[in-house]
């Protein structure tokens, strides 16, 4: 009831806050644009000197938009808009007073270093997306498609158009032609665009914009002002095909006697990629056979809680329209909402094979390492009328294990069954753009699962509807969503998901929850509704609750956490509007959440406040601090009764220095603590980014984690002396690690790039306990703990002798632990012609188990230097046909 009068306060109190804001009307810019005709187009090469760029008069009046809004900036900036049937051209002025100090960093495409001028295109008019195009000083290209209103800015949307600098006395200028076939638009014989530019005056780290955007206005491509004068355009059908070609070679250090581990291996693999225009608006994206060879390796990370660590996605034919098969069930301004469950995560497509072959001792596995993608069509876009589409289908291989015995004998066993998976999205813009209601369907179907991958659904599907209203200029919304997921599959493979850490249906005291394993399927239920404040003045918030039932199952093609949650939040944020004599900046949130299972037990309460402040010198700076009062998990003891976490404080803070400089540090660091010092962890990483020359840029960023947890799950024993056993114990967790880089850009479009990742996470546990009253209050009074006569240790296995009558009642693997990884990967890619590309790769992966008595540098020392690393060798070609 508390937090119900607390969300209607803050309803009201918001509500009575607009109420007293005045909206001030900001003047729409517009620029007419002309048409070639008799006139030759302009040469790319960065100098405004064609005759044609005197048909149009310049577009300019450019204000700030950062530091102080609405004044004028250091530098004017003007531009030039021309067309033709086929392309789009643009001129652009930025003046400098001292054009010896312009700064002109290179980097690979979408670097957006140093001076930079960008212009955004709402083609659709729809006031929701735009396609952006970016040329810095020193001539490095950049482009993102803008999505969701400006929330959303997709940089791995790579179209193929062309842009030059040039620095003189008067500053630097630029021009870009952009093939319309690029663009997408509607058939109107007269066309009005959505445009907006931005500078970036590097030295004062300075941004105006032609159309005035005023900090406090919602959104970023309804504010955009107009483009006018585009006639008898005609839309372009987008045709682009890009084979690919592979060399690989994979060396390791050799295992005797197994004949599938010899030291090296080769192959040489083709594909294609195809992008058709079946409209201007719509497209059909083609893969053949697909290659992520070049794709970044993971970091390294471990996880103790037993849930799946969530990973972003790099495979280009994923991520490119992203935004449109995006659906995540609870993304908030608050978080602490598992805002990265989502219906649809892609990764899961391709996904390593699930199944591992039983073997015995005498008996080697060639295990595939990954699930090729035999094919892959995706069919997405927006038309003019609002109708975002997206529809995806993907088929990836059937897979198996070949194993062989000491006698020569071998044998198959399928470890990834034939998958086909099918994504479909639709969402429709109302009202003016301000409102719209989409929805999702997925579907995963495996053929005919055997016997030994019977933990694997037959099929599962998922649906999902969601909205969105804004009102009062876009200041206010409304929105939300609803999900429903229905899993099928053998008794087994349903009884496993009830018994998962996602659902933990086998948990003792869930009165509302209980394994059935006659179950052949599962229908579970999601959702999220808010109501917030985001315009017009200081003062922003958001409220909502969220949910997800207990037989909410999204992992087939999705990612899930865990089910069984129902959660209030709440997030008000203040923030300063103009810079004074000490910030740029500053901002203040407060935010807090509340959960209960649907058993009705509240199970989480946590109160947040932080603020953020940009600093008059441009560095930057947070800090936050935490307190939840209640804490209960129904998931630390793996199907054991809930348990009271004691409550507990943390704290973050992250220092960083002027991004501008050639060198830069930052310092992030985290802390938290139980009250009665039950649990203890601390996060320190540091670093620094130098770049003594404009082609040369290096960085180096060591962390340090101390995890101290007296109470760390270990494993469960279902009858000990006739009572169960919820064993755990208390760990000392030590994790070190240092990301390095350097980056070489010989120009634009040859790059050469190293990373390099040592990372070790070392564990030892000692004062082993068994949980007795989970819900105790003290929390000494929640187990029983086992004295040294008890416990003893010998030839890696603990025997626990209880009532010390020399018989052992249980018996448990030591479970210290050190974990040691060394990745890198060294990446030479030229663009040899725009869209067309040739990677060389250079991967190494070391990955060990070290001894956890050795200390945390001789450790990483030992388990890296001196071991054969597994090296991968790389090249691939492509070649881009545009018809």
């Amino acid at each position: 009831m508390r937090n119900v009068v607390l969300v209607f306060f803050n309803l009201f109190f918001f509500h009575n806050l607009q109420a007293q804001d005045s909206t001030e009307v900001i003047f729409k810019k517009k620029y007419t644009t002309k048409a070639l005709d008799e006139y030759a187009a302009p040469t790319i090469n960065g100098i405004l000197e064609d005759e044609a760029w005197n048909m149009v008069e310049w577009g300019g009046d450019y204000i700030e938009w950062q530091p102080d809004e609405n004044t004028p900036p250091s530098h004017q900036t003007k531009f030039k808009i021309l067309y033709d049937s086929k392309n789009l051209y643009i001129g652009v002025r930025c003046y400098d007073s001292e054009p010896d100090k312009i700064v002109r960093r290179l980097s690979r495409r979408d670097g957006f270093d140093g001076d930079w001028v960008e212009f955004n295109i709402d083609s659709y008019f729809d006031k929701r997306t735009a396609f952006s195009f970016t040329i810095t000083a020193a001539g490095v290209k950049g482009d993102e498609f803008i999505s969701n209103n400006g929330n959303n800015w997709d940089s791995s949307w790579n179209p193929i158009w062309y842009a030059k600098a040039h620095v003189d006395d008067e500053g630097w200028t630029a021009e870009l032609r952009i093939p319309l076939s690029q663009l997408k638009f509607g058939s109107a014989e007269e066309q009005v665009w959505g445009f907006q530019s931005t500078r970036r005056f590097f030295r004062n780290e300075e941004r105006s914009v032609w159309q005035r955007k005023p900090v406090d206005q919602p959104g970023w491509v309804s504010e955009f002002g107009e483009l006018h004068g585009l006639k008898n355009i005609e839309p372009q059908k987008q045709l682009e095909i890009q084979p690919y070609t592979v060399a690989k070679t994979e060396t390791y250090e050799a295992e005797e006697g197994n004949p599938f581990r010899d030291g090296s291996e080769s192959n040489i693999t083709a594909g294609l990629d195809a992008k058709i225009g079946i409209t201007n608006d719509l497209t059909l994206d083609l893969t053949v056979n697909p290659d992520f060879g070049q794709v970044d390796a993971d970091p390294s990370a471990i996880a103790l809680d037993g849930f799946q660590i969530f990973f972003q996605e790099r495979r280009p034919f994923f991520v490119e329209n992203k935004n449109i098969f995006d659906f995540r069930v609870s993304q908030s301004e608050a978080g602490n909402t598992f805002g990265s469950d989502n219906i649809f995560y892609s990764r899961r497509i391709g996904r390593s094979p699930q199944g591992y072959p039983d073997t015995s001792d005498d008996e080697f596995v060639d295990q595939p390492d990954n699930t090729p993608i035999i094919g892959a069509a995706k069919f997405s876009g927006k038309t003019k009328d609002g109708w975002a589409i997206g529809v995806l289908e993907s088929v990836t291989a059937q897979r198996t294990a070949t194993i062989i015995n000491g006698e020569g004998n071998t044998r198959k066993e399928m470890v990834e069954p034939l998958t086909n998976y099918f994504v479909g999205r639709l969402q429709k813009d109302f009202n003016q753009r301000n409102s719209y209601v989409g929805g999702i369907f997925t579907a995963t179907n495996r053929e005919q699962v055997p016997g030994q991958l019977n933990f694997l659904h037959d099929a599962a599907y998922t649906g999902g509807l969601d909205f969105k209203h804004q009102w009062a200029n876009r200041d206010w919304y409304f929105g939300g969503n609803i999900t429903m997921s229905h899993v099928r599959g053998s008794e087994e493979a349903i009884t496993n998901t009830q018994q998962s850490i996602t659902h933990l249906f086998n948990r003792v005291g869930a009165d509302h929850v209980a394994v059935d394993t006659t179950r052949t399927s599962l229908t579970g239920t999601g959702g999220n509704v808010q109501i917030g404040k985001v315009g017009n003045g200081h003062w922003k918030f958001e409220s909502g609750a969220t949910w997800r039932s207990p037989e909410l199952e999204l992992n087939d093609i999705g990612f899930q956490r865990q089910a069984d949650d129902v959660r209030h939040y709440t997030w008000i944020g203040y923030q300063t509007l103009k810079p004074d004599s000490t910030f740029r900046r500053v901002g203040i949130n407060y935010n807090h959440w509340t959960a209960w299972d649907f058993q009705g037990n509240h199970n989480y309460l946590q109160f947040n406040t932080n603020s953020w402040q940009n600093w008059k010198n441009n560095w930057r700076t947070n800090v936050g601090f935490n307190f939840a009062p209640i804490e209960y998990s129904n998931f630390a003891l793996r199907g054991g009764p809930r348990l009271r976490q004691s409550p507990w404080m943390s704290f973050w803070n992250s220092i960083n220095t002027d991004n501008r400089k050639k060198l830069r540090f930052s310092f992030f660091h985290n802390g938290r603590k139980a009250l009665d010092n039950s649990i203890k962890s601390y996060y320190l990483e540091g670093g620094f980014v130098y770049q003594p020359i404009n082609a040369l840029r290096i960085s180096a960023f060591p962390s340090l984690e101390i995890n101290h947890d007296k109470l760390q799950f270990i494993d469960n024993f279902d009858d000990v002396n006739g009572l169960p056993r919820y064993l755990n114990g208390e760990i000392n967790q030590r994790t070190l690690s240092m990301s390095f880089r350097l980056n070489y850009t010989i120009n634009p479009n040859l790059t050469i790039q190293y990373w390099g990742q040592p990372f070790i996470s070392r564990g030892r546990y000692s004062n082993f306990k068994h949980v007795t009253d989970p819900v105790a209050k003290t929390f000494e009074n929640r187990f029983v703990q086992y004295s040294t006569d008890q416990t003893s240790l010998m030839d890696g296995t603990y025997a626990v002798d209880e009532d010390l009558d020399g018989v052992t009642d249980f018996s448990f693997d030591d479970p210290d632990f050190s974990f040691v990884q060394f990745r890198s990967n060294l990446v030479i890619r030229w663009e040899y012609i725009p869209g067309s590309e040739i990677f060389l790769v250079w991967s190494q992966d070391v990955s060990r188990n070290g001894d956890p008595t050795n200390g945390l540098l001789s450790g990483l020392g030992d388990n890296i230097f001196g071991q054969k690393p597994q090296n991968i060798f790389l090249l691939k070609a492509t070649y881009r046909f545009v018809l």
